[in-house]
């Protein structure tokens, strides 16, 4: 049986800083593990690991993602700024520690497909490149930032342009199985989860028991 602690706002607020944000930063589980591909007007490619990818709606196809404060520059969000198109990239079991790489503080003027050892990959004269080791990949232009006041972060809202993936993944009713594509999960800023499909549930309805189906 687990032993059950409770770590109140003053606790976890008097923590050190790293195991505060260790913390909190685990508490929601398990997040997408993504690869957000842009380029500067220079035509200098930058790869940024993201987390905090989320749909927003199908009609029109919108998702949306987080930024940090740009108290210290990020370089995604200047290219952006700049040149609003992009990839994102899912990671696979494959690729974890070149992915992982990236989140390193690399110069502007630097590409993290060239320092992590990893390949730009141009699809259809979208802008942006692809990450050609990514299985599930898509093509967006960003088309608003929120500024958030209270902790300075910043929600990038992107319009889907096209979406790459491998045929197998693409279920009969259009639902995508990232588990075929080794799709992986990231909980915190560096647990990476292996994800396994424990299979598929019937719509909800009220006068009706949900059931299972393959």
């Amino acid at each position: 049986m687990l032993s059950m602690i409770c770590i109140d706002k003053n606790k976890f607020n008097s923590l050190e800083d790293r195991k505060r944000i260790s913390l909190i930063n685990s508490l929601t589980g398990v997040k997408s593990a993504n690869l957000i591909s842009t380029q500067s007007k220079d035509k200098v490619t930058n790869l940024s690991f993201v987390s905090s990818v989320f749909h927003l709606g199908a009609s029109p196809a919108l998702f949306g993602f987080v930024i940090r404060p740009d108290s210290v520059p990020r370089d995604t969000l200047n290219n952006l700024r700049e040149h609003p198109y992009l990839t994102v990239n899912h990671v696979n079991t494959n690729i974890i520690e070149n992915a992982h790489q990236t989140s390193a503080r690399y110069k502007a003027v630097e590409s993290e497909f060239d320092k992590c050892k990893l390949t730009e990959e141009y699809i259809n004269d979208h802008p942006a490149p692809f990450l050609k080791e990514s299985k599930i990949k898509f093509a967006a232009k960003m088309i608003r930032e929120i500024n958030i006041e209270e902790n300075g972060t910043h929600i990038i809202i992107c319009e889907l342009l096209a979406i790459h993936l491998p045929e197998e993944c693409l279920a009969e009713d259009f639902t995508i199985d990232i588990t075929i594509a080794k799709s992986v999960g990231v909980s915190g800023l560096d647990q990476y989860i292996n994800l396994e499909s424990l299979g598929r549930v019937s719509y909800a309805k009220p006068d009706k028991i949900v059931k299972w189906f393959t």
